[in-house]
């Protein structure tokens, strides 16, 4: 059982949003849909909560009304083995509205922040060789989406 369960707060999308990350990520399915029970006015049988897992990891999802947004200072980090997956995910998560940022980072048309990360950046950017640490930073720094080949030609100087 998962003892952490991140939710998302939407305004009112999150079971567009479960839908959109479920058709995107393999071993993904909905786990149930909470809805406004009866009594509750206009919102009577609308989505209140969604619970999804993505990959093996669960979710929530809440539409709780247009108070709060999504912001960079929380984000979904993916972690890729080869740049096929990078442009998957990358181009998956973008389309629709998303926006580009740097260094992995993208939102996508919900707003929520997303890192699409190759697992051969953390290797070289924590390698024991400072300078060839360096040019990967400096190569990363210049990027969106990230190249690996581009990455790999920068550690090899």
């Amino acid at each position: 059982m998962q003892k952490i369960t991140p939710c998302l707060w939407f305004d009112d999308q999150a079971e567009e949003a479960m839908n959109h990350y479920i058709s995107i990520f393999k071993n993904s399915k909905v786990l149930s849909v909470m809805r406004w029970p009866k009594g509750s006015g206009d919102r009577e049988g609308k989505v209140l909560v969604t619970y999804f897992e993505l990959d093996g990891v669960q979710f929530q999802a809440l539409n709780g009304g247009p108070q709060f947004k999504f912001t960079e200072a929380v984000s979904l980090s993916i972690d890729c083995k080869t740049q096929e997956e990078v442009d998957y995910f990358w181009d998956r998560l973008i389309e629709g509205g998303g926006e580009p940022s740097q260094c992995s980072w993208l939102k996508d048309k919900f707003g929520v922040s997303w890192q699409v990360v190759p697992e051969q950046l953390p290797r070289l950017l924590q390698d024991p060789d400072t300078e060839k640490a360096g040019r990967v930073m400096q190569a990363m720094m210049q990027m969106t989406k990230i190249d690996i080949a581009k990455i790999e030609e920068a550690a090899r100087g």
